[in-house]
C-alpha cells in the first residue's frame, strides 16, 4: 500500500468501471471518466490532508500494478469511520483485501486516536462480509443507505492496540 498518486486515476478508473466490483461500493458514485477518476484521487489526498488518515491505493507486490484502494472514509456527516476497500475483480480471491485491510486497521490503532471503526456492507456481499469477520469486525445492525438496507459491521479499539 502506498499513498495514492496522480497516476493512479486511469488504473482505478479500469477498477471502477467494472460491473463486477463497482456494484458493491455502497457509499460513494463511482467515476465515470478519468477526470472524474482525477477528481476521486485528489478527494483521497485531501482526506488525509483533513483527517491525517485516508485511504491508500494497493498495488501488488510483485508487478507494482494498482489493483485498488483501501482505508478510512469520514466525510462531514458521516455516522463514524470506515473501513472500505474495492480490489480489481481480476484479483479477487487471493487474499489481497483481508491483507491490506488488516493492514489498514493496524495503522489505524498505531496511528490514530479512533477508538471505533465500521464497514458499510450490502446484506448479500458474502466476501465483504468474510473480509470484515477476517479482521474482526462483527455485524453491529443494518441501516439504510442512498436507499438501500446495509449491514454495519464494526470493531473497537483493544486494550492492547493489537487486532
Amino acid at each position: 500500500m502506498r499513498p495514492p498518486q496522480e497516476s493512479d486515476a486511469s488504473p482505478m478508473l479500469e477498477i471502477h468501471q467494472d460491473p463486477h466490483a463497482i456494484v458493491r461500493v455502497t457509499l460513494t458514485a463511482p467515476p465515470t471518466d478519468l477526470q472524474g477518476a482525477w477528481r476521486n484521487i485528489a478527494m483521497m489526498v485531501g482526506h488525509w490532508y483533513l483527517r491525517g488518515y485516508g485511504q491508500w491505493t494497493v498495488l501488488e507486490k510483485r508487478t507494482g500494478e494498482v489493483i485498488g484502494r483501501v482505508g478510512l472514509w469520514n466525510p462531514a456527516g458521516s455516522p463514524g469511520v470506515e473501513l472500505g476497500w474495492i480490489i480489481r475483480h481480476a484479483c479477487w480471491g487471493r487474499g489481497y483485501a483481508t491483507e491490506a485491510a488488516r493492514a489498514a486497521l493496524s495503522w489505524t490503532w498505531l496511528h490514530t486516536e479512533i477508538d471505533h471503526v465500521i464497514s458499510v456492507i450490502e446484506p448479500d456481499n458474502v466476501r465483504a462480509i468474510r473480509v470484515a469477520e477476517k479482521i474482526g469486525q462483527r455485524f453491529e445492525g443494518a441501516t439504510v443507505s442512498s436507499n438501500k438496507l446495509v449491514h454495519v459491521y464494526g470493531i473497537h479499539r483493544m486494550a492492547d492496540d493489537s487486532i
